[in-house]
């Protein structure tokens, strides 16, 4: 118990960004001496066959000695990123406003209400499926 409780004493300020599968958990926590450090943890789900899932987790812990030098490089590569390839997302499944569209809504958009003939049923219809 003193262990939690020494714990929650240690987490100072914290912000959450959810990016799809991934969140991102930007902590400010304490040192032993009454500093401050920066811990930014990756939290990835994974889902197995089966319906059960995990969580792989990946932290940096950052210190005041390297803000500086951290900050210069993290802008200098996102620049050279937005700079070569532009601010606009290429994969959808990545757009914060991309909808995944299911088969339902795909085949109620394309269905046209069409009136239903008495027909025998021992006749043949030929269908066409191509625009499903």
């Amino acid at each position: 118990m003193y262990a939690k409780e020494s714990m929650e004493q240690e987490e100072i300020h914290s912000k959450v960004l959810r990016a799809g599968r991934r969140t991102y958990f930007f902590d400010v926590r304490g040192t032993k001496a009454g500093d401050y450090y920066l811990t930014i943890t990756e939290s990835k789900k994974f889902t197995h066959d089966d319906g059960s899932f995990h969580y792989k987790k990946h932290k940096i812990y950052l210190y005041k000695e390297d803000f500086t030098a951290f900050k210069e490089i993290m802008d200098e590569m996102m620049d050279f990123i937005i700079d070569n390839k532009g601010s606009e997302v290429i994969s959808e499944r990545h757009q914060s406003d991309f909808k995944k569209e299911s088969f339902e809504d795909i085949v109620s958009e394309d269905a046209v209400e069409k009136p239903i003939e008495d027909t025998p049923t021992s006749s043949f219809t030929e269908v066409d499926f191509d625009d499903i």
